[in-house]
This record gives structure tokens, sequence and C-alpha cells, in this order.
């Protein structure tokens, strides 16, 4: 009897091209059928998935804990906001992504060397000393970052294929919030199967390797420093990609965008959103994009005022923080996934059980 053919393909960069496609299709479908304020809200969720993309490889493959990914997407939203001044720049937007990765990457390559001999807390201060330094920079080179004031980001008109693509799957013009929105999620996309590939290549398993014990790895012949260097500079490559998002996002590259708190909700992202899991890091993304407006919405329908109920989200942040770590302590993804394997196995317990009672 012939075997079933099966529903993905085996390769996993078919699986994953694949995969990717349907998903931009059907973002393409959403972004046409939602508010600006809602494209505006999923282009936000865009650019934290990439971020959290990347530091999910680092943090949840390597080990590694990074508070600064807040300050390599200001690299990327800074270099995005000095090749896009104004309506007549030249360069074209792919480059300017493409850009804004390598700069960071640049940047990343360099930190990592710095701190490849630094492990656990010591890791995490170097980096947090980062997040705190590269905001600074914009305000001592006032004249070529803008200061506080920041450097406004001029988006370019969207190519004919983009307005004819649309509008062939939707049947409508896309909008300039829509057309952001899908530049986030085409970017992600992108990331996400690089990064997806990647973790199961054997830089994936060296990294895996590191991250489970040191010692083991060192004696099988994993240059440590090298691995970690690596992951790190593939999440900065990521992080680069996000602040370039960010900015086109919001029009703007300034030093408020790039505080300690963006560092922080990445980290948080990927926690809720389970270690090493690119699933996890959107679901975290998607949550904490969109938990501020429930709570504010749920704040006012009980009475509270419009402050009050905007102050509530910091609360329900970190009660959210508190469950999931008690009740689902491998974050949203990795209890989905565990809960699926143990229901199988009780499927596969059952069965056996009934086979052997006949």
């Amino acid at each position: 009897m012939r075997a079933p053919t099966p529903a993905l393909p085996d390769a996993p960069l078919a699986r994953h091209l694949l995969l990717a496609a349907v998903g931009l299709v059907a973002v393409v479908l959403v972004l046409q059928g939602v508010s600006e304020f809602r494209r505006f809200q999923l282009a936000e969720m865009a650019y934290l998935g990439i971020a959290a993309g990347g530091l999910t490889v680092l943090t949840g493959l390597n080990g590694q804990v990074s508070l600064g990914h807040g300050a390599l997407m200001a690299i990327g939203a800074y270099t995005a906001a000095l090749l896009l001044p104004d309506r007549d720049a030249s360069v074209p937007l792919p480059l300017v992504l493409l850009a804004a990765t390598v700069v960071a990457l640049a940047v990343g390559a360099v930190v990592g060397v710095a701190a490849a001999r630094l492990h656990g807390p010591y890791l995490a201060g170097a980096t947090l000393a980062l997040a705190v330094a590269v905001p600074g920079i914009a305000l001592y080179f006032k004249d070529t970052l803008g200061g506080e004031q920041g450097l406004p980001v001029v988006l370019p008109e969207p190519p004919a294929w983009a307005l004819d693509t649309a509008y062939f799957l939707t049947g409508q013009e896309l909008t300039t919030s829509g057309y952001v929105a899908l530049i986030g999620w085409l970017v992600l996309t992108v990331t996400y199967v690089l990064l997806a590939n990647l973790s199961r290549s054997r830089v994936g398993r060296r990294w895996r390797a590191v991250r489970d014990d040191e010692v083991a790895a060192q004696l099988a012949g994993i240059d440590l420093g090298r691995a970690r260097v690596s992951a790190f500079v593939v999440s900065a490559a990521a992080a680069g990609a996000a602040g370039a998002v960010l900015a086109l996002s919001v029009r703007l590259a300034a030093p408020s965008s790039f505080t300690l708190t963006l560092s922080l909700t990445l980290l948080a992202a990927v926690v809720l959103g389970g270690l090493g899991s690119l699933t996890g890091a959107l679901l975290g993304a998607a949550l904490l994009t969109f938990l501020p407006q429930v709570a504010t919405g749920l704040g006012t329908d009980a009475g509270l005022s419009d402050i009050q109920a905007a102050e509530l989200a910091p609360l329900v942040y970190g009660l959210v923080m508190v469950a999931v770590v008690l009740l689902a302590p491998a974050g949203l993804a990795g209890s989905l996934r565990l809960l699926a394997v143990r229901r199988r196995t009780r499927g596969a317990l059952s069965t056996t059980s009934k086979g052997t009672a006949r």
C-alpha cells in the first residue's frame, strides 16, 4: 500500500519557503481588511517579531543573555534615517534595509568579539551598558544625528509592482500604512526563513552544543568563542533590520524610541513565547503589541480614567509574565508543543493497549 503524500515538503528549506509564501498572502489579505490603526499595530508586531527572532537565536539556542538589543535596533534605525532624509533620496528601499542590517551586523561583530569571554550576568551587564550608551551618541553628535528631536525618515513611494500585486489580491488600493506593514512582514518572513534554516544547520547544532554543555562542546572540537560571536552577529543583524522597519513605521529615529525599556520588552517577548522558538518569538511580539490596548480597554470599561487605564498596562504585563513563568515555564509555544506531544503519546498508548487487549 502506498504511503500518503505529506502535506508539506520534507526538505526544511522548501517547507519554510512554502509556509512563508502562504503567510505573506495571508498578511496581504489581512492588511486590506483592517483599519489604519491595526495596520500600524501589525507593523509594530513585525519589527518586534524580527528583533525577538534574532534574540531567541542568541538566548534560546546559544544561551547568551543580551539586554542591549534596543541599541542595535537604534543603529539600524539611524542608518535608515541617514539614507532616507527626503523624497529625493536615490537609495532604493531594499538597499536601505540591507545597509541597516550590515551596519548592525558589523557593530554586533565588534561587541560579540569583546563579549565572547563573558557569561551569564557579566554578558548581560556589558550589553546593558551598550543599551544605555548608544542612545546618548545621538545627543553627543546632535548636528548629524538630530539630538533629542531625532532624524525624520521619509518613506519612498511604493513601487508599481507592489501596488499592482496588492490590488490583484484584494481589489483595493495599497495605503501608506499598509505598505509599511507589508514591508515589515516581508522583512520578518525573510528573516525567519533564514533563521529557521540556520538553526537547523551545522551552525545551529554548534550553538545548541555550546548552550547545553560548554565542556562537552569544547571536547568535541567546537570553538566556543567563534560560536558565541557568530550567534551574536546573526542576532545583531536581525535587530538592525528591525530597527530600520521601526524607523519606517514611526517616520523617525530618535533616542526616546530606543531606551532600556525596548531591550527589556524584547527579552520579555522571548521569555513569554518560549526560548529557542521562532514561533514563540512571534507569539510574544503579538502579545506585547496587542496587550496594552486590551488592558486599556478593560480599564476604561471598568470606569477608570484614560490615564489610569493606560497605567494599567505595565501591571498586566507583570501579571502575564508571572502567570507564564508559573503555569507555562517553557513559554507559550513550548507549552503548546509539550501539550501536543502528550496528547500524541496518550493516543499511541491507548491504541497499543487496545491492540494488546484484543
